[in-house]
């Protein structure tokens, strides 16, 4: 069975390789929109993945910048996937647009470096401990019940790409901090806890947990660096997500990646080893919130 698709990657990439076929054959979007009857304005949401493609658009495209044989044919495949929907569309009332975006990337990745400072990573939570953490969001945001449960839901659903077919590799380094910040009532943070004891045993999860005590070896908050494979021949570059108060960021230049990268790398190195960090959870769990 073929990996889930997801067409904000495919399209992201399509667009990419569109845009660099019009640069490559010295066109200008005023070129290319006069050639095809377009505005200048449908050239620009093509390229930069605001505008699902059509096929037929795509096509036309390909004849003007003269492409031909098997790249041609993976190009006119991608336009093909673009146009597929995701399962996260179902919550699209519920779920703000650029978290949706989101889940299209995560759902495309092979793997995930996550560097977590505020609360347990998504795919990583239990049912209690998201019911939690949506309603604790509500000092900032109005949300109605029945969204607070549809982002539950979401974020359940989410956690299939940690055991489908080919799974994402993920790898998390979560600040101490996170195993004492109480979400919900002390049964709840204890079962989180248990929780990812039972997820690190998965061959594709590696967790690590950098303790209070010693110095903070980078000066940023949390981040998410997600890697992606081979897609219709073509790579699609990493791409940094973060996550603020009016909503997220996303880092796609090549020096603003590979300076997240190597954050990580030297967060995974100062944090503690994963098998310390298993024993550091478990004794977080039965000390504070066993019984409590």
């Amino acid at each position: 069975m073929p990996r889930p698709g997801s067409a904000t990657v495919r399209n992201r990439r399509l667009a990419a390789e569109l845009r660099r076929l019009r640069e490559s054959g010295d066109f200008t979007g005023d070129d290319v929109a006069e050639r095809l009857g377009w505005s200048a304005s449908k050239v620009s949401r093509l390229e930069n993945a605001r505008q699902a493609p059509r096929f037929a658009d795509v096509r036309r495209l390909l004849d003007l910048y003269g492409v031909e044989g098997g790249y041609r044919e993976q190009l006119l495949q991608l336009a093909r996937d673009a146009v597929r929907r995701g399962w996260w569309e179902a919550f699209s009332d519920a779920l703000p647009e650029p978290y949706a975006s989101y889940i299209g990337l995560e759902i495309e990745a092979e793997e995930l470096w996550q560097w977590e400072t505020q609360v347990i990573p998504g795919l990583l939570q239990t049912e209690a401990y998201a019911q939690a953490v949506e309603q604790g969001s509500h000092s900032t945001e109005v949300i109605p019940p029945s969204r607070v449960d549809a982002r539950v839901e979401a974020r359940l659903e989410r956690q299939s790409v940690l055991t489908r077919e080919h799974p994402l590799r993920l790898s998390a380094v979560l600040d101490e901090a996170l195993l004492l910040r109480r979400f919900g009532d002390a049964a709840v943070m204890a079962g989180q806890l248990r929780h990812l004891q039972k997820l690190a045993e998965l061959p594709n999860v590696t967790l690590q947990v950098l303790p209070l005590e010693g110095p903070h070896p980078i000066a940023t908050g949390s981040f998410t660096l997600l890697q992606f494979p081979l897609v219709g021949g073509m790579k699609f570059h990493d791409v940094v997500y973060i996550e603020h108060l009016n909503g997220c960021s996303y880092l796609e230049e090549e020096t603003e990646t590979y300076r997240h990268r190597l954050s990580f790398e030297r967060l995974r190195a100062e944090a503690l080893g994963p098998a310390e960090s298993l024993e550091q959870i478990s004794r977080t769990a039965r000390e504070k919130w066993i019984d409590k």
